[in-house]
């Protein structure tokens, strides 16, 4: 997993650790209290926890008609020091009213960052993985500024989608990025792009990155690529192996980074942080799975890895390696899986046995 910290939070100051909840909808119920039962059983190695469970998502918003309430949103900033987030259930068509809460938090609380370790666990701790990779997403622009509109013209509807790419987005973003190749062995940088077609808006992204190490020199000794994003695609399945570090604009991020999944086995082991300066909040890549919601079946190692990475970015290493070493033990050993993962257990036994090895 992704063990250098990236820009950590000075931690001397504080006496406690105060984590936000966000469950939202389906099995973000079931998976964020497995992430909690992970990091109580740190102990001394973070500040003392403290919890705070705020509610947010599709499922409120049936019930209260709001999805992501001002007082989530201000706790968040006044009282918490980092934060989990669930899964929300979004609908595919649209409805009056609803927006995504993900989508806003991330840009209420300016988490312009989507780190996105996908790494495969070895079967021999003592030979590298097969698959190790970060996909590193833009998270606040792109078409997820969610700027369309429908028209009717002379052969019917007409939709269209406002895309922006500012260069400022784009190059705080791939500074993160050059930051963890930097820290990573092979030190090299893939720059994810569509700018043989979308020459402005990708073309801005691209010229962003590519001119970083210019202004910073230590990231000189990054090696950058780059790759248009279909064929990125196309050697991801064929060639993971050549990918250390992606750095994406928001919906090609999004979209490797959960294809990526299926090299390791389940959108269910692969976690996430959406980072800024100033804040940190994990969230596991999957969804809310209403198919399997309530059966407790829900794998839970995505929130769990989730939780390290989000404690490794404050800086407190010792308890994310603690995580991250009882995690990949249990899916080593294989007698604790779940179905997505041909396995049997149910969510708790997944935890259970991590919490053991913790």
């Amino acid at each position: 997993m992704l063990r250098t910290p990236i820009r950590s939070m000075a931690t001397a100051a504080r006496k406690s650790l105060t984590i936000g909840l966000i469950p939202a909808d389906g099995i973000g119920k079931e998976v964020i209290p497995a992430a909690r039962t992970a990091i109580e059983a740190v102990g001394s190695d973070i500040p003392p926890p403290k919890f705070v469970d705020l509610v947010a998502g599709f499922e409120h918003f049936t019930r209260k008609g709001v999805a992501l309430p001002e007082e989530t949103i201000e706790v968040l900033k006044n009282d918490c020091d980092c934060a989990l987030f669930g899964s929300v259930s979004s609908p595919s068509k649209k409805v009056a009213g609803y927006s995504s809460p993900i989508v806003a938090l991330r840009k209420i609380l300016d988490l312009y960052a989507n780190i996105r370790p996908v790494v495969s666990v070895s079967p021999d701790p003592s030979k590298p993985s097969a698959v190790d990779m970060i996909v590193v997403r833009e998270n606040t622009e792109c078409l997820y500024v969610k700027q369309e509109q429908q028209t009717v013209g002379e052969h019917g509807r007409e939709a269209r989608a406002t895309r922006l790419i500012t260069e400022r987005a784009s190059t705080r973003i791939g500074q993160m990025a050059f930051e963890l190749a930097l820290a990573r062995p092979r030190k090299h940088l893939t720059v994810i792009h569509k700018s043989n077609v979308l020459s402005i808006t990708d073309g801005l992204f691209r010229e962003s990155v590519r001119a970083i190490p210019a202004k910073e020199p230590r990231f000189e000794a990054v090696t950058v690529a780059e790759q248009l994003v279909d064929s990125a695609v196309y050697r991801l399945f064929r060639e993971p192996q050549i990918y250390d570090v992606m750095v994406a604009p928001n919906l090609y991020g999004d979209i490797l980074s959960d294809a990526a999944a299926a090299l390791v086995g389940s959108l269910g082991v692969v976690p996430s942080v959406n980072a800024g300066d100033s804040f940190v909040m994990g969230e596991p890549v999957h969804g809310s799975a209403p198919d399997i919601y309530g059966q407790g079946i829900a794998n839970p190692v995505a929130s769990i890895r989730s939780a390290a990475l989000m404690l490794r970015h404050l800086g407190y290493t010792q308890a994310a390696d603690r995580i991250d070493n009882a995690v990949d033990s249990v899916l080593r050993e294989g007698q604790f899986l779940t179905p997505d993962l041909n396995g049997s257990a149910k969510t708790v036994q997944v935890a259970d046995a991590i919490v053991k090895r913790i």
